[in-house]
This record gives structure tokens, sequence and C-alpha cells, in this order.
């Protein structure tokens, strides 16, 4: 076990502390299995039994995996409440890890939709624990004045970058040689080789990656307790009455997710703790909260719409071969890994001149609709579409998320009253939540019958709300009262 101290002075890795490539290493194997498990959930939903499907109904099948993805960014916020007041940081990540390959083992043991239920929610909620919990503790590795800070954090960006490349061309390779279930198998190994590293480095880990920071007293357990029982039972009655089925399951996430934004932003707005500037803050927060929503809903259907597309209108030959369908899950983090550094750096070379957030945000979602439009040109074609042209729509959604994604959460942290830091975070969290249920229940409409209207008026709506918000940028940047 290390000392903050010993830790924030090693330099062990590449001239960084050695826990960050631990940390490094469990969130690749991470993004690995999470990222090649998606790349053919949706298929394996939907394909024939004997082509080692389900058979689910399509809608049903983008349904489910829309949902996944909102509970992925909700189970975010709860673990990082499980961090802060019951187990700390690493403890909550190492029993994420293992929640996340036994949800892999289910898939790729356990048959029928029963694995794909107990596979797809130890996943969500050992992912969102993941997610969270990793980003902090890369943070307790260094003081907050050391100049490595930002070098590490792109250290750490690249393995998730890295293992979202690899994971869904080696499960999807998998999956088309030999069934769907070696290819959860793989995303399973993928997590144990993860979880094991990750076990070998902890004492690596500083002391305050350990330490609960507002420890619940032992008085309030039994009702933290009882408000988790009650909600499990509330869902599964919902769901044995009918009123939550596979089919309808991403727009129930969906309003459940839009209730508790709105309940969590009255409840910040209406605190007598927050001052008259932070008030107005929060309010500027609202319409960049409606744009992430937006742009997520478009963007996460890379595993819903953008899958079957790949499945049914893309030329996916190559040389002879046919390209496996996951295989278009690894283009977007090619353009991450070439682009990022880019951005970064023209960013840090505007310094002041560089644009206002409100206006990165209007960028990122006007797009993303940009990247829409441009499936218009073969929609409806009786011929297939060139691989050439996802690859240069893909594009288009990189260079989006790169306006929006990475500003998301620092815009939450800048923007939040000094009594709500953590729950500002959660609302960004829930744009993306809302965004991703979203991007299921809008698969729903997809055909290819009526693509071009399905993209056209998507992409158009988009494209709009980001010229909303580009119009009212400079009232959105008067109520963030000095934060650029």
């Amino acid at each position: 076990m290390s000392t903050s101290n010993e830790v924030q002075q090693d330099t062990r890795f590449f001239g960084h502390p050695r826990g960050l490539a631990n940390l490094f290493g469990v969130e690749m194997w991470e993004r690995f299995s999470f990222y090649g498990m998606q790349g053919i959930l949706a298929i394996y939903l939907y394909y024939k039994v004997d082509q080692g499907g389900l058979a689910q109904p399509e809608a049903t099948a983008t349904s489910i995996v829309g949902a996944y993805g909102g509970l992925v960014y909700l189970s975010t916020i709860v673990a990082a409440w499980v961090a802060d007041r019951v187990l700390g940081s690493e403890r909550t990540l190492f029993f994420s890890a293992v929640l996340v390959m036994i949800g892999h083992l289910a898939l790729a043991l356990v048959p029928g939709l029963l694995g794909v239920g107990i596979g797809l929610v130890c996943v969500a909620v050992g992912g969102g624990g993941i997610k969270g919990n990793a980003t902090a503790m890369v943070g307790t590795l260094y003081r907050a004045d050391d100049s490595r800070r930002d070098g590490g954090f792109t250290l750490f960006y690249m393995g998730i970058n890295i293992g979202a490349l690899v994971g869904p061309l080696l499960t999807g390779l998998a999956q088309q040689e030999v069934g769907f279930h070696l290819g959860f198998g793989i995303a399973a190994v993928g997590m144990a080789i993860g979880l094991v590293q990750y076990v070998l480095g902890r004492r690596n880990l500083p002391d305050e990656a350990r330490t609960v920071p507002n420890p619940l007293p032992r008085a309030h357990r039994p009702a933290a307790i009882g408000v988790g029982v009650l909600f499990v039972v509330v869902v599964v009655a919902a769901v044995l009455a009918g009123w939550v089925t596979a089919a309808n399951l991403a727009t129930v996430t969906a309003a459940v997710i839009a209730v508790a934004s709105v309940i969590l932003f009255a409840v910040v707005l209406s605190s007598k703790r927050i001052t008259k500037v932070e008030r107005r803050r929060v309010l500027s927060f609202i319409p960049m909260f409606v744009a992430s929503a937006v742009f997520w809903s478009l963007y996460q259907q890379q595993f819903t719409v953008v899958t079957i597309y790949a499945d049914k209108r893309l030329d996916r030959g190559l040389f002879g071969w046919t390209m496996p369908v996951s295989w278009v899950s690894s283009i977007g983090p090619v353009f991450v890994i070439l682009l990022a550094g880019v951005f970064a750096a023209v960013w840090t070379r505007l310094g002041d001149r560089q644009p206002s957030t409100p206006i990165k945000f209007a960028a990122g979602t006007a797009l993303m609709g940009v990247a829409f439009l441009l499936f218009l040109p073969t929609a409806g074609s009786s011929t297939q579409t060139p691989l050439l042209l996802l690859v240069l729509i893909l594009l288009v959604f990189t260079i989006a998320e790169l306006n929006l994604s990475p500003v998301g959460l620092s815009l939450s942290t800048k923007l939040a009253p000094r009594a709500f830091q953590t729950q500002m975070v959660a609302l960004f969290f829930l744009s993306v939540a809302l965004g991703s249920a979203l991007s299921g229940s809008l698969a729903e409409y997809y055909s290819a019958e009526h693509e071009g209207a399905y993209f056209g008026v998507l992409g158009g709506i988009a494209v709009v709300v980001g010229l909303i918000i580009a119009a009212i940028s400079p009232w959105i940047r008067k109520l963030m009262s000095g934060v650029r």
C-alpha cells in the first residue's frame, strides 16, 4: 500500500505514477469488453435463430440496446454515491469490474433472453461503476498543481480508445466465424484480464483512493438499503404487470430519466443554499442540457440504427471477404485517437480566442445533424452504400463529438454551485443517459423503406437545435456570469 505522497512522486510509467498504468489497463480492458459486446448486441437480438440470434423484432432489439446505454450512465451516478458514502472509489471500482465480468459470462453462457437480462444489468451497473471511479482515481495520482496531470488524463483517454478500437474487431470476427457466444466470451476474457492486472497493481494506488470522503452514518444505512430494495420491487412489479416490456424499455427509461432530470434541476434551483449568480449559472445549463440530449440521441445510434444499416445496407466487401458488422464500431475510435490531440492543440493555441462553450455545444449538435443528412444521397437506393461514405459520415460523428463531449463534464463543474458540485455532474450524465435511451426509442421508426424521412427529419431537427443554441448563445453567456 502506497501513501499519497509516494504515489504523486512516482515516475515509473512514462514519467507518470505506476498507478496510472493500472487504471489505464483496467479502463482499456473494460472498454474492450464494453464496445466488443455492444458491437454485436443488436444483431444478436434480431438475427434469426439459424443465424445464432434470438429472432427479436428490430424495434425490440434497438429498444433494449438504447435502454442499456441509458442505464450505464444512470448507474454512474449511483456508483458515485456508493463510492462517496460507503465503499470509496478503489473498492467500488473493484466490485464493479467483477460485476462486468459476470455480465459478459452470462451473455456467453446463459441462453436466450434470460442471459441478455442478467448480462446487461450486470454490465450496465458495473460499467457505470468503473466509468466514474476510474476517472476520479486518476485525479488522486497527482497534486492539483502537478504539470503532469493533463498528460496523465491524455494517456488514460488513449487507453479508453484503444479498448474501444480493438474490442469490436475481435468480438465481431469471433461472432462471424464461430458464433455470438464466443464473441461475448472474448469480452468476458478481456474484462478478466483487466481485473487480474488491476488486483496485482492495487498497491500502487494512493490511500486517498481507498478513503470514503463522506461516510454514510450507520443510523442512515437501513433507510438507504430500504430505498434500494423498494426500487427493485417497483421495477419487478412493473415488469410482471406488463407495464415495462422489452419493446418499450427504451421509452420508459427515457421517461424516467427525463423526470429525474426535471426534479434534480428543481431541487438545485429552489435551494436556499445557492446564490443569485449560482442560480443564473444553473439556468444557463438548461439549454445546453437539451442540446447534449439531442446530440447523444443521434450519436448513440451507432449501436442501434447504424448497426442495422451496416448489416443490411452497407457494402462490407474487402478484397473478396465480408467485414463483420461490428467492425463499423471501431471506425470512430480511430478518428478519436487521430483527432483528439489536434483539437486539444487548436483550443490551446487559440486561448481566449477559441469559441465559447455554448458555441461548441451548438457546433457539436448541428454537425451531428449534418452527419445524419449525409445518409440522404443513398437513402432508399437499391444498391449497397459504399464503405467509404459511411467512414466519412463517422468522421463527422467524431468531429461533432470532439466539439461537445470533452467540454460537457468540464462545463458542469464550472457552472456548479458550491453546495451542488456532484449533482451538476450528475445532470450532465443524465443528459447523456437521456440521449442514449432516446437513441433506442427513435430507432423504432427506422426502416430501409423510410430512410430518407428518418435521417432527414432527425438530422434537420439537430441542425435547427444547434442553430438555436448558437443564436441564443449571448443570452446563455450572460447567464453564465463570467464562466466561459
